[in-house]
């Protein structure tokens, strides 16, 4: 099967295109240029710009402390890292729920200050009408159902969506309002696997999962969890793909422990300054 040039930019069309010849749509998160740049290389499709940099960067319990700004800045970030894959900003907790001008604005100040192509909104039928008024502007709109972090209060916690089949009539009539809304693509986050499946299976726009099975177009992880950069918190929907934590601990108690000693640096790190010239005495 045909695959995307490391060097083709990933656009919406493609996206859609992916979908049709059933091929897998790979999104990770990152928050500086650094990682997006590892990621871009790597080949990875859509870089997603989430609010979860409120748990796995500024220490938080959960994303609602993140603020626009802050989101704004990471995904100036991110852009200076990444030449291929789409960029995508979360619109933080309380940055577009206000009132359709504010939506406009903010997502606005997204396309126009950074390289970000297309925003990420949570809810379902409360954000038809924010959806509608974004993508008639040209603002690219990528949806966000089953589990809303954002909500999480309201919630009473992380819970599985669609095990019964009235939530997951729910979630499917919801999917398909956002699909004709406007929105080019939808995260399905932890939503059973039959629901996700059905979701994926009627709709035209393509589905992303985050704990919600194997069946949706794409699968999207936060960079910190698949690196396991927080031993902590080891979560059932996450591969650890490289257990990083133990290997950046050696690392630092080795360099603490060559600095203690006076073995770093060494030779191989110093620079010495050069001889002084002679200055030839003159004959009188």
């Amino acid at each position: 099967m045909e695959t995307l040039m490391l060097s083709e930019k990933v656009t919406i069309p493609k996206l859609r295109k992916m979908k049709v010849e059933r091929r897998k749509i790979a999104m990770l998160t990152a928050y500086d240029a650094t990682f997006a740049q590892i990621l871009d290389q790597a080949g990875v499709d859509i870089i997603l710009v989430g609010d979860s940099l409120g748990r796995v960067v500024q220490g938080h319990d959960n994303t609602l402390p993140v603020t626009f700004e802050q989101s704004l800045y990471h995904t100036q970030s991110v852009g200076r890292g990444v030449k291929r894959a789409m960029i995508v900003t979360d619109m933080p907790f309380m940055s577009y729920q206000v009132s359709g001008e504010q939506a406009l604005l903010n997502c606005g100040r997204v396309l126009k200050e950074t390289l970000a192509i297309a925003v990420k909104l949570e809810g379902g039928m409360e954000i038809v009408p924010t959806v509608k008024a974004l993508t008639g502007v040209g603002i690219p709109v990528m949806g966000h159902i089953g589990l809303q972090p954002q909500s999480i209060h309201a919630l009473g916690g992380y819970k599985m969506k669609g095990k019964n089949l009235p939530e997951a009539r729910e979630l499917l009539e919801t999917a398909r309002v956002l699909e004709e809304a406007g929105c080019f693509s939808l995260v399905l986050e932890c939503v059973t696997a039959e629901t996700a499946q059905e979701i994926t299976e009627s709709l035209q726009i393509p589905t992303i999962g985050i704990a919600a099975g194997p069946h949706c177009d794409g699968q999207v992880l936060v960079i910190h969890d698949m690196l396991g950069l927080i031993p902590d918190l080891r979560l059932r929907h996450v591969k650890v793909y490289a257990d990083l934590h133990p290997i950046i601990t050696n690392a630092v108690q080795e360099y603490i422990h060559e600095v203690q000693t006076g073995s770093f640096p060494s030779e191989a790190q110093t620079t010495h300054r050069e001889p002084p010239l002679k200055i030839a005495r003159s004959k009188r």
